[in-house]
């Protein structure tokens, strides 16, 4: 009988299991794999308009129970929380609050992320790119804890109280396209607006996304299903969207035609040779 596949995406902030790799957490549900959020946060910081709060008590709480829409409109077999507080962007004051997560120590946060892989058992395993997408504090402390999670896991030495030692086949991280960047810069330009201020809290750098370049070592075409299931699930995200980004035919649909409805990944594990891309996560897993 084959082994059941299993696949872990580690992210900071509920939204980031569907703004990014939605497609892609849907596809592979939508082929029996079982599919796992690791959430580094609740997004306690994110702004969202007060007529939004009537009900809840925090934007913690809203945010969790979008998550837990999303999650069930992907399919997720589970959504961890690792325990932290959302950090806000790089050189807020949210940075140094005692429990936020880009504050924590990389080695404890890796321990726990460690002891979740080593208990759900994934071929493979997601994360941010070494920059975390747009530089957000959060996201890269994520990458680097997820790293070093990934090459202790099998290791007995490290985080002994971890459970026991497995170890993951393939460790990918999601990198945004050029294309996309470049329209996005081309349109903001024309518009007269600030490309180094984007998003509905004007905290994304452009121009600054464009000097990351990473290789695309995977490539993942998304079925009809699983672009109309990722945009179903962005929409559950309605307080961070400011304008709609989830509907369907709107800016997600444009960009998804201008990306050729495919989900993109540099490869962190096992070490890439040649320059062939990859068109399935698993891959070379038996």
């Amino acid at each position: 009988m084959a082994e059941q596949r299993v696949l872990v995406m580690v992210g900071a902030h509920p939204d980031d299991e569907s703004f990014g790799a939605g497609g892609t957490l849907a596809y592979y549900v939508q082929k029996g794999v079982k599919v796992y959020y690791i959430c580094g946060t609740r997004g306690e910081v994110g702004e969202v308009p007060p007529e939004m709060m009537q009900g809840y008590s925090s934007v913690a709480q809203l945010r969790t129970y979008e998550l837990e829409c999303a999650s069930k409109a992907l399919g997720l077999e589970e959504v961890i929380f690792l325990g932290y507080r959302d950090s806000g962007m790089e050189g807020s004051p949210e940075n140094k609050h005692p429990e936020a997560l880009a504050a924590a120590p990389v080695d404890k946060v890796a321990g726990i992320i460690t002891a979740h892989l080593r208990q759900l058992r994934p071929q493979v395993v997601t994360t941010f790119d070494p920059v975390g997408g747009y530089h957000h504090p959060d996201h890269i402390m994520i990458h680097n804890a997820t790293v070093k999670a990934f090459n202790a896991c099998n290791d007995p030495a490290q985080y002994p109280d971890a459970g026991a030692p497995y170890q993951p086949k393939k460790l990918y991280f999601h990198v945004f396209q050029h294309n996309w960047l470049k329209f996005m810069i081309r349109t903001q330009k024309l518009m007269g607006r600030d490309v180094h201020h984007f998003g509905k809290n004007k905290d994304i750098d452009l121009w600054a996304m464009l000097q990351d370049e990473f290789p695309v070592n995977a490539a993942i075409k998304l079925t009809k299903q699983a672009i109309e299931t990722g945009n179903k699930a962005a929409a559950c995200h309605a307080s961070q969207l400011g304008g709609g980004g989830g509907r369907r035919g709107g800016i997600r649909e444009f960009l998804n035609k201008l990306t050729g409805y495919r989900d993109t990944y540099m490869r962190g594990y096992p070490p890439v040779t040649g320059k062939r891309t990859e068109k399935d996560l698993f891959e070379g897993v038996g």
